[in-house]
């Protein structure tokens, strides 16, 4: 199995911005991931600022700066939805994250929600207190709720917080249903759930997909939108929180079985709303490139289990080493053959 050596061994490009609503998370993102890599001694880290880089613009870049490894953090559908894992397979060298199918169907909000609700009809789920809610696509050129309020509308393949619209009554609609009309993309609803958002995050440190420690979220405001995720500082987060008898455990073990199911790789990170009188939790979605900002949750998670910043990179290019195709690491197939 291919492992972390020395710097000499161990180059890393990082990759950050991308074309979709995510840029500034991913920039903040990317310039972390590189820092916390060229703090350790185990790698080297080259950031590069990309917009929509296709196979031709990445080989030019894996030839300028020859990386072991491609850690990509860019979020959205191009970043993290298929496109640039594509581009990357084309190139040859080893990345972080899913690889093509997994980010399609993962970016997919109604198509992860449709294989989380065939999770549970797997018996050893048969009676977990998770639910997952009806989700419809949204019609903008149509005046009609897509169902009863309240509801919650927002893109199907960006992230959670971009563009969502929380509907309690005729002028919240009509205002989501303005900006959809405005920004034309894919576009769902599902019902409003009541509750805490609870994340779940796992990650691959060479015994596969395992979680780490849960995160509630409590925003000052009541909701979890961007200015509380990424802007304001009164958000609170209990990390590790005591849950119903149980819950904790399947809440992990049906994260790690859903990513596998996907065909998800080296990390990701699973949203839900814990309805606190029926101690139901209900399954939103999940990411597999989750943000490494200082607010970012998935980094958070894992230093309360002393997994800190350069460590945790640093396993994520080891598993991208471990998972690529055995041959040569340092000049990439694709990269050889070209010339």
């Amino acid at each position: 199995m291919a492992r972390l050596t020395d710097r000499q061994d161990t180059h890393v490009l990082v990759l950050g911005g991308g074309p979709d609503a995510e840029r500034p998370v991913s920039l903040k993102s990317s310039r972390a991931i590189a820092e916390a890599l060229n703090a350790g001694n185990r790698c080297t880290a080259e950031l590069e600022t990309v917009d929509a880089p296709d196979a031709a613009e990445l080989r030019d870049m894996v030839e300028r700066t020859q990386p072991k490894v491609i850690f990509p953090v860019l979020h959205g559908r191009f970043g993290e939805g298929g496109p640039l894992q594509r581009a990357m397979d084309q190139v040859g060298v080893p990345y972080v994250g899913a690889g093509v199918q997994a980010s399609r169907l993962a970016i997919d909000k109604i198509a992860t929600k449709d294989m989380a609700q065939q999770l549970l009809q797997d018996p050893a789920f048969a009676r977990a207190p998770i639910q997952v809610s009806v989700s419809r696509t949204v019609d903008p050129a149509d005046d009609a709720m897509p169902m009863e309020f309240p509801f919650v509308v927002k893109p199907t393949f960006e992230g959670s917080t971009i563009g969502l619209h929380v509907c309690k009554n005729e002028a919240q609609w009509n205002t989501a249903l303005a900006e959809l009309r405005a920004r034309s993309r894919p576009t769902m609803a599902e019902p409003f759930a009541a509750g805490d958002e609870l994340t779940v995050g796992i990650v691959d440190r060479g015994h596969g997909l395992r979680a780490i420690p849960i995160i509630r979220i409590v925003p000052a405001g009541g909701l979890y939108d961007y200015d509380a995720k990424y802007v304001r500082e009164d958000t609170r987060y209990e990390v590790g929180p005591q849950l119903g008898e149980g819950l904790t455990g399947v809440l992990a073990r049906f994260t790690e079985a859903l990513a596998k199911r996907i065909g998800i790789r080296h990390l990701a990170r699973a949203d839900f709303v814990l309805d606190p009188n029926a101690e139901v939790a209900t399954f939103l979605e999940i990411n597999t490139m989750p943000g490494f900002t200082s607010h970012s949750l998935f980094p958070m998670a894992a230093r309360s289990i002393g997994l800190e910043m350069t460590e945790l990179c640093e396993s994520l290019v080891e598993a991208a080493l471990r998972d690529a195709p055995r041959g040569i690491f340092g000049r990439p197939k694709a990269v050889a053959a070209a010339g």
